[in-house]
């Protein structure tokens, strides 16, 4: 997973805050809203869940914080694609995680805001060139598997000659 945007907050605003200028940034970058929004309670409000289906987005994995649950809030959290909306959030969590423990982010020692914002790119740039290096990485590995393949067929062949396969 590549990340596509971050953003450095000043002070500590609410989760909840940032649910509409998320979906504008991603607007912004690829030209519509994401098909898929994810995050934990902390995002969750009813002007968040319908400001995303306002902007186009398809699936709203918020969980809801706090009070009880209507019967169809429960049976939405317990869809499929809220489901899976919650993995996609997971795998954003172990990004995060990544890019602590593996991608030198555990300790800034850069000081001022403007240095910060600095250190933080730059291990989201990392990141992003590990990622992409790896799955550069995979797709020469699958390529060089289906050439072996290839050679094989050619060479068991009757007569040596070359033909080219039916698949």
């Amino acid at each position: 997973m590549l990340i596509t945007q971050y953003v450095v907050l000043e002070g500590n605003p609410g989760d909840d805050q940032q649910v509409e200028p998320s979906l504008e940034r991603h607007k912004e970058t690829f030209g519509h809203a994401p098909e898929l929004y994810g995050s934990d309670r902390g995002f969750f409000s009813e002007k968040n869940v319908k400001s995303c289906k306002q902007k186009g987005v398809k699936v709203v994995c918020i969980p809801q914080r706090g009070g009880q649950k209507t019967p169809t809030r429960a049976k939405y959290e317990k869809s499929l694609d809220f489901k899976k909306g919650q993995r996609f959030r997971a795998g954003i969590e172990g990004t995060i995680s990544v890019l602590f423990r593996g991608r030198g982010m555990k300790r800034c020692l850069a000081e001022g805001s403007e240095r910060f914002e600095i250190w933080v790119g730059a291990a989201v740039l990392a990141n992003n060139l590990m990622r992409i290096a790896g799955l550069l990485e995979r797709s020469l590995r699958k390529r060089k598997q289906r050439n072996g393949i290839f050679r094989i067929f050619f060479s068991l062949t009757p007569g040596g000659r070359r033909v080219s396969p039916s698949l």
